[in-house]
């Protein structure tokens, strides 16, 4: 009795409206929560099927904000830092140690980072969800809301597994000399009455993508300025984006072969210009699209921004009713502030002074190539998503993460102190890790 009165009073603080059946609708499910609030929801498209009270970071211990995902559950887990503190149905949204875990839930931030949930909807929480889905904290509540655009993907139809057959009969070609009679292939009645074959193209059952456009920077110049190098005969090592020994010795290299000056920025616009013009390519456009599914780099590309001197803002997009037989997707869109830095504007091309864009003027400032979207319309699913910003890949994006990205409210904000079971992970991999032969990262 005792046991049920407690369980009872963990639900007083939390309401579960319904609960997704199956892994396919848990996809499209997002976790919303507010540190001004201290409250979570959890949204299906627009709808809030789940709501609870939660505690995250006190001061000097702030929970990051931003966009997270899903990287491992565990029923039971206990901190390694903090005196083996017990963190049951802990999720982990980081590998530095972030997570959403059942504790103590007052009415204010109490944690040292992570995202406290009351004792019994912890438990729920837990049965609702599935690695690899999204969770969104901001510092102001947010919400989902319906959009459409031309350069959100919708699915295609799958191509047939098996060639279709013509219904037309076949036919000789050739005359024949001989009046004896001879065999050709035809169509059947008997086997095919309407005297049409179909082709089985059933969709093909994918994890969610998780898809990140965002402003060209050190790393994709580093190693476009690697194929580049070795394309003309220079050694530049692996295109893995980072300068080492062997990339700057064949920058040195062609330098001196085209007599630039040795001194100054290794990488300077006038080394770029004369090193895609000897190749005979076009500079690349200002954005990079980089695609992940199952935690894993899939591809990326470059994507032209228009404007690039407004900042695009940080929004995050989510497909759900993604039907390929259709060729249709429902988009919701959110949209989280963020500071950027007058030194972080500087770096970015932004000018001091101009203004975030909306969802859907971000939108109407990307070129993404037909191929790179008919090739992610051939692989999405329910739970494809879509973040769009102005910063790169953050320092928790690593090996085993979908991408990871935060934000801000205000031009300074106390760094988080992590709680982290694997201490040997660092917080800021390294970039070759990351390498699979199609991307970089």
């Amino acid at each position: 009795m005792l046991r049920r009165i407690v369980f009872g009073l963990g639900l007083m603080s939390a309401t579960v409206l319904s609960h997704p059946a199956s892994a396919e609708a848990q996809r499209s499910l997002q976790v919303v929560i507010s540190k001004a609030t201290q409250s979570m929801k959890i949204y299906d498209g627009e709808t809030v099927v789940a709501t609870s009270r939660v505690s995250t970071g006190k001061s000097g211990h702030t929970t990051p904000s931003g966009i997270f995902s899903i990287l491992e559950k565990r029923k039971y887990h206990e901190s390694n830092i903090y005196s083996n503190a017990p963190m049951p149905f802990m999720q982990r949204l980081t590998w530095s140690g972030i997570a959403l875990h059942e504790g103590h839930v007052p009415d204010y931030p109490a944690s040292h980072g992570c995202v406290r949930l009351p004792r019994g909807f912890a438990k729920t929480l837990f049965g609702m969800t599935e690695p690899g889905l999204h969770v969104v904290i901001s510092d102001e509540p947010v919400e989902p809301v319906r959009i459409e655009h031309v350069n959100l993907f919708a699915p295609l139809k799958p191509m047939p597994s098996e060639p279709l057959l013509s219904d037309i009969d076949l036919r000789p070609t050739v005359k024949r000399k001989t009046p004896e009679p001879y065999e050709v292939a035809m169509n059947s009645a008997e086997t095919a009455p309407d005297m049409t074959v179909t082709a089985s193209i059933s969709p093909v059952e994918r994890a969610p993508l998780k898809i990140l456009v965002h402003r060209r920077g050190e790393r994709e110049t580093v190693h476009d300025v690697q194929v580049l190098l070795n394309y003309l005969g220079f050694d530049a090592g692996p295109a893995d984006g980072l300068a080492g020994s062997k990339t700057r010795d064949a920058i040195a290299g062609f330098k001196r072969w085209k007599g630039l000056p040795a001194d100054g920025a290794r990488i300077s616009e006038t080394f770029l210009e004369t090193l895609y013009r000897t190749t005979g390519k076009d500079l690349p456009p200002a954005g990079q699209l980089l695609v992940r599914e199952n935690f894993k780099p899939l591809f990326e590309a470059p994507v032209g921004i228009r404007e690039p001197g407004k900042p695009l803002g940080t929004h995050f997009f989510i497909a759900t009713g993604v039907d390929p037989m259709q060729e249709k997707a429902v988009w919701h869109a959110m949209t989280l502030p963020n500071v950027l830095t007058s030194a972080e504007r500087g770096r970015l091309g932004i000018a001091p002074e101009a203004s975030e864009s909306s969802a859907s003027e971000a939108l109407d400032r990307l070129d993404i190539p037909s191929e790179v979207k008919e090739r992610i319309a051939t692989l999405m699913s329910n739970g494809t998503s879509l973040t769009i910003t102005d910063q790169g890949l953050g320092p928790e994006t690593g090996k085993g993460t979908d991408f990871v990205t935060l934000t801000r409210s205000k031009p300074q904000v106390a760094t988080a102190q992590a709680v982290s079971d694997k201490p040997s992970k660092p917080r800021r991999p390294s970039l070759r890790s990351y390498r699979n032969g199609v991307g970089l990262y």
